[in-house]
């Protein structure tokens, strides 16, 4: 957001320099990111100055030159060749010195230069108003009627003040900042000064001769609706001072009674919008909605379809609407140079209506930026007036009938408690009561049910993110300066909330969202299954079956203990109706009972489980390759990205339940598993009559769940690089990448980051019964960086402790 320098005083009265102001604001929290100077006209006219002309007398060898002298302050005056036709002795001019560089209204920029023109020295030049970009005309040179000092600067003389364009970087909750106006305020909390509103005072209804019947029939949508008409304008360019107040805050002149509605917009914050009243055919302008897909051009010529939740402002009540309110305005109903009568309005729109529209038809403009935040919904009134009163300025023109204001449910303060032991408590010092209420009130914060202990903020609307507690001493600090709180020797933060509860429903549709994304699809069993399953699971169930005491079945007669069998029967159902290629997963219960202890019986167990399941192929086969059936590492990758949306970091694994795995891995965290997977044992797969090779993985939910709760670990991102170091390992076949990855771990603690397998060999040349794996070791202290001699010495630690522990050979 941009904001002039020159505007905003307008609104409060600075003294500050730029870079001062922008100290002041940024301490606020509007922060500045930026700050432009902007010239009145390029160059700011720099080295251009008042002076007279002394004598004329024309050019020996040019008819059209003269020779001149320029008393222009300084000791001597100046030689100068003027080819202008009306330079005359005695004439006040306007002159670009030696070094100027001057930017005509047309042409590139002049630098001026000590010459020689047909034999006679020239050191500097009289401008014509186009030389100096002050105009078009090029008859003749500047002549002016002032008693100015010679050598007084142009730009001071024309009063071409240049401006400064300040970037504030407004954060989406301080809508109320988005003006001028707005700046201003907090300037006032911070400075002491007032804040000088521009006057209504002038305001008058000249006549009711053009009166619209004006309606509001989506009150929800629209709470505040103000509107009034204007006739005799003159539609044209407006007035220098008007175009170099929008220009300084980067937005481009349109015309007169546009520009005053933008002028309104930036400078109190208020959108507004002007209709061209000859238009309005049918007398009455309604806000409504209008059924979906009614076809609308907007101003920049762009067919949309509207959605039944689009507020527009219709002609009348029919299907034709002029403006999609606080958004963009319709291109038959734009106010242009024919435009002599106009209806002009101002209101208030609900932000949410705005932001779905805005975001609907990617529109995004300078009214729906204020709009969908939040507008002060008891601005329109006076707003509208001191736009009538600016329009009929520029434009000419009268009000020609009663200003209508539809508000039928203002909006009430918002009503916050504030006690001083908190406003204590979070900003970390005691403030004095007095300084808490004098800053609220600067910022039209008002203070009543005041207690020993507290009292109650009454918050004007327009305040959006002032709702609670919190808000409030926010505002308090943010005023009194966060500079100004002194650090303690403990720092410690607080809240006023409490931190909400891990919700595991949140956790599982996250999980499963995961899943899908991966394209697995979720199934829903029933928690009854055979016995005969559990007959072969025997060996690894800790618990009892749970037997229905009336079941409907035998099929159906015990509590399942495990979900493998439940997501093998899903398998087998979609796999003998061709579905070949499958991804499952389940969350689901497993039941058990312990055993009868002390003669009394075993409780109940439930625990919530994940299941994940693999078959068939994870490309399908295409003119370009063969088809690839899943494997073991596209479980391993699955299961690894729900471990990383747990936040859960294993910390050791085993191999997994040869009971139910023919191979596979179980990961555990603190000595417990949470999660195994692996290839099931083809016996079991048959058992569920699934000819197929099944990946299957199981997961211990209420684990995971208990592990999210500990909440994120933050480690310092490392400044000194990592080294990597690689071994050729021989070993026995019966040696696991575990065992080594626990050796090496135990062996160097401090440096040693990360250990990978990147290759596995095996044959004849190694022996029967030996392997080898090639092994990278990825080194690194966050204190220092490593040196050779570190490395050294660490990697040869590790290779004592391979061919020690595990009889390793080292293959150079």
């Amino acid at each position: 957001m941009n904001i002039s320098y020159n505007w905003l005083a307008q609104f409060i009265d600075v003294d500050q320099t730029p870079d001062e102001l922008s100290k002041l604001l940024t301490g606020t929290g509007l922060e500045v990111d930026g700050i432009e100077t902007v010239e009145a006209v390029p160059g700011g006219l720099a080295g251009v100055v008042i002076g007279t002309v002394l004598t004329c007398q024309r050019h020996p060898d040019a008819d059209k030159l003269s020779l001149t002298t320029v008393d222009v302050g300084d000791d001597q005056p100046l030689n100068i060749v003027c080819g202008a036709p009306n330079v005359a002795a005695g004439q006040r001019v306007v002159v670009a010195t030696v070094g100027a560089t001057l930017y005509p209204t047309n042409g590139e920029p002049l630098q001026i230069k000590k010459a020689k023109i047909r034999g006679a020295a020239s050191e500097g030049m009289i401008c014509a108003e186009d030389e100096i970009g002050l105009g078009q005309s090029h008859a003749g040179i500047m002549v002016l009627t002032t008693d100015v000092p010679n050598g007084t600067p142009a730009a001071r003389f024309f009063q071409l003040e240049a401006d400064h364009r300040i970037e504030i970087g407004l954060t989406p909750n301080r809508a109320d900042a988005a003006s001028h106006l707005g700046v201003a305020r907090d300037l006032r909390a911070v400075l002491g000064k007032p804040v000088q509103w521009p006057s209504t005072e002038a305001f008058q209804v000249h006549s009711t001769d053009f009166t619209l019947d004006v309606r509001v029939e989506d009150a929800e949508a629209c709470p505040h609706y103000t509107g009034l008409t204007m006739s005799g304008l003159t539609v044209k360019e407006s007035p220098d001072w008007l175009k170099k107040r929008l220009l300084s805050i980067g937005l481009t002149p349109i015309n007169n009674v546009v520009d005053v509605t933008n002028y309104v917009l930036h400078g109190l914050g208020q959108p507004m919008h002007a209709f061209d009243a000859d238009a309005i055919t049918s007398g009455a302008v309604v806000v409504k909605s209008l059924p979906a897909g009614t076809p609308f051009v907007t101003l920049d010529g762009t067919e949309r379809k509207l959605t039944a939740t689009d507020l527009m402002i219709c002609n009348g009540d029919g299907t034709e609407g002029m403006c999609i309110g606080g958004v963009f305005g319709g291109k038959t109903s734009g106010v242009s140079e024919k435009t002599t009568r106009i209806f002009l309005e101002c209101a208030y729109f609900s932000p949410a209506s705005i932001r779905k529209t805005a975001q609907h038809h990617g529109l995004k403009t300078d009214a729906s930026f204020r709009y969908e935040r939040g507008t002060d919904p008891n601005m329109p009134p006076f707003a509208l007036k001191y736009a009538a009163l600016l329009i009929g300025e520029v434009a000419g023109g009268t009000v020609t009938s009663d200003l209508v204001d539809l508000y039928p449910n203002p909006i009430e303060d918002f009503r916050v408690a504030v006690s001083y032991k908190n406003v204590n408590r979070l900003i970390g010092i005691q403030i004095d009561y007095e300084r808490i209420h004098d800053i609220l009130h600067a910022l039209d914060i008002q203070t009543v049910d005041l207690t020993e202990n507290g009292f109650t903020a009454l918050v004007p609307p327009y305040r959006v993110d002032v709702t609670r507690e919190a808000d409030v001493v926010e505002e308090i600090l943010r005023i009194y300066g966060l500079d100004n709180v002194p650090l303690s020797d403990h720092l410690a933060a607080d809240t006023l909330s409490d931190f909400p509860v891990v919700d595991a429903n949140q956790l599982q549709t996250r999980v499963g969202q995961l899943l899908a994304a991966n394209g697995f699809v979720e199934t829903m069993s029933l928690s009854m299954t055979r016995p005969a399953y559990h007959d072969a699971l025997r060996p690894s169930l800790p618990l009892a079956d749970v037997r229905l005491l009336n079941p409907l079945s035998e099929e159906l007669s015990v509590m399942r203990q495990s979900l493998l069998f439940s997501v093998i029967d899903a398998l087998v159902y979609n796999l003998n109706r061709r579905q070949r290629d499958l991804r499952l997963f389940e969350f689901g219960t497993t039941y058990g009972r312990q055993a009868a202890t002390d003669g009394k019986a075993g409780k109940y167990v439930e625990s919530p489980r994940l299941a994940l399941a693999l078959v068939g192929d994870k490309t399908a086969e295409t003119w370009q390759h063969k088809p690839q059936p899943v494997d073991f590492h596209d479980l391993m990758a699955a299961v690894g990205q729900v471990l990383s949306v747990m936040r859960v970091q294993p910390t050791g694994q085993q191999p997994a339940d040869s009971t139910i795995f023919q191979y596979g891995l179980t990961y555990t965290l603190n000595q417990k598993p949470v999660v195994t997977f692996g290839l099931v044992q083809p016996k079991l797969a048959k058992l569920a009559d699934a000819k197929q090779p099944v990946y299957y993985a199981d997961f211990d939910w209420k684990a995971l769940l208990k592990q999210y709760r500990a909440g994120l670990s933050y480690t310092e991102v490392p400044r000194f690089p990592d080294v990597r170091r690689d071994l050729s390992l021989v070993i026995d076949k019966g040696v696991t990448f575990e065992q080594i990855n626990r050796l090496a771990r135990q062996t160097e603690r401090k440096l040693l980051q990360r250990l990978t397998v990147f290759d596995v060999f095996e044959g004849p040349q190694l022996g029967a019964d030996k392997k080898a794996y090639a092994v990278s070791f990825t080194l690194q202290d966050p204190t220092q960086t490593l040196t050779d001699t570190v490395i050294d010495k660490t990697m040869q630690r590790l290779i004592t402790a391979f061919e020690r522990e595990l009889g390793a050979t080292i293959r150079k």
